[in-house]
């Protein structure tokens, strides 16, 4: 197969959907792959790593989309990168389609195959690609939220650990999953006082069991949640429904119960974000305020720290990638119903029934097209 992989052009994006150890498996296994010149150049991975692992420099990325069967990325593809897929290509990114009406569209009329990393499943019922960006994102929201709980970012000037003689910061964790655990995780090791909300008893009982008297473990309802983010200096949000926009936890109207300079960190935005004053922000202009509560809202997260990301994202990839390209992409999703949960958009239809409902438009079983 020929594989193409293009730079990103995404604000600050600095992530790229192969390393050169991928691409060295590809080649192993008999694929031919395209990279763009200077695409991994940011984070210390050159064009000659590239072709020393097999890989031809290609100038542009519209001759990468031109000739590529499969083109392998990290973000959603941007607006002029839409134009250039054509129909029967495969693309293997990250999609995050239910709150974006306009790129889902893009997609439906490119006639592409859309296979979405973020709802890949596993036998263990996890979303093994989304896993390690959502580690690595619930471990930057605690950085992110530290940072701007400093006056000059618009915080109040609270320091997460506190001093001996002053008390820490308190910091609620919106959603006990991967994001959560590691925001919490975090948090605890800076000496923040932390607070887990989740809607599963077995969840909470297996954070209790992990942390104990560390870690406080709250069950999640309208009222717990405006309870305890009144109380929060830092609120991270951590839900995720997978494929379907995230529920909006924390209304407008609950944020005058919140205290000035309180902290928000929406990790939950790649998916229309769990705070309703959420909107997406980017790492040049990470936030804005409203009722006195400052909004980190960035949509890649993980971009700030795109090498570490890269190779985390990249170790649980390449399988995927080298079954798709061993196997062709039919035979590959016909034969992984893991992987199969990943296609959301298949030549001019949507195939996740949570993006579909999400937006309102026709849905067609994953199995039904990949059976015809």
């Amino acid at each position: 197969m020929l594989i193409g992989v293009p730079a990103e052009i995404k604000t600050l994006e600095s992530r790229i959907g192969m390393t050169p150890a991928a691409v060295r498996e590809a080649v192993g296994n008999g694929h031919e792959v395209l990279v763009e010149k200077d695409g991994g150049i940011r984070i210390g991975l050159s064009d000659e790593d590239y072709r020393q692992a097999g890989a031809k420099i290609i100038d542009t990325a519209e001759e990468i989309y031109a000739s590529a069967e499969m083109i392998v990325k990290v973000k959603e593809p941007q607006p002029h990168e839409c134009e250039l897929l054509r129909e029967g290509q495969v693309l293997f990114a990250y999609l995050h389609l239910a709150p974006d009406p306009d790129l889902t569209q893009a997609l439906l009329a490119s006639g592409c195959v859309g296979i979405a990393y973020e709802t890949v499943t596993s036998p263990r019922g996890g979303l093994p690609l989304l896993a390690p960006m959502s580690e690595v994102a619930g471990r930057m929201s605690v950085q992110a939220g530290a940072h701007c709980l400093e006056l000059r970012q618009g915080g109040a000037g609270v320091l997460l650990g506190g001093v001996p003689g002053v008390p820490a910061a308190e910091v609620v964790v919106l959603g006990g999953g991967v994001v959560g655990v590691n925001a919490a995780r975090m948090a605890m090791g800076l000496g923040a006082n932390v607070t887990v909300l989740d809607k599963s008893q077995t969840r909470l009982a297996e954070l209790d069991a992990l942390y104990g008297p560390h870690l406080k473990t709250i069950y999640s309802n309208d009222e717990t949640v405006e309870e305890y983010i009144s109380k929060a200096d830092l609120v991270i949000g951590a839900v995720l429904i997978p494929g379907a926009m995230a529920p909006k936890l924390v209304k407008r109207s609950d944020l005058a119960k919140m205290k000035d300079g309180a902290v928000v960190v929406d990790v939950a935005i790649d998916q229309g974000g769990c705070f309703e004053t959420s909107r997406p922000t980017t790492h040049r202009e990470p936030t804005y305020v409203v009722d006195g509560v400052v909004h980190y809202c960035v949509a890649n997260m993980p971009g700030a720290v795109a090498r570490t990301s890269t190779f985390a994202l990249n170790n649980a990839t390449m399988p995927f990638t080298m079954a798709l390209a061993n196997k062709g992409y039919r035979a590959a999703l016909a034969e992984d119903p893991y992987l199969l949960e990943g296609l959301n958009i298949y030549t001019g239809r949507v195939t996740n029934k949570a993006v579909a409902d999400d937006l309102k438009l026709p849905y067609t079983p994953a199995a039904e097209v990949i059976r015809g």
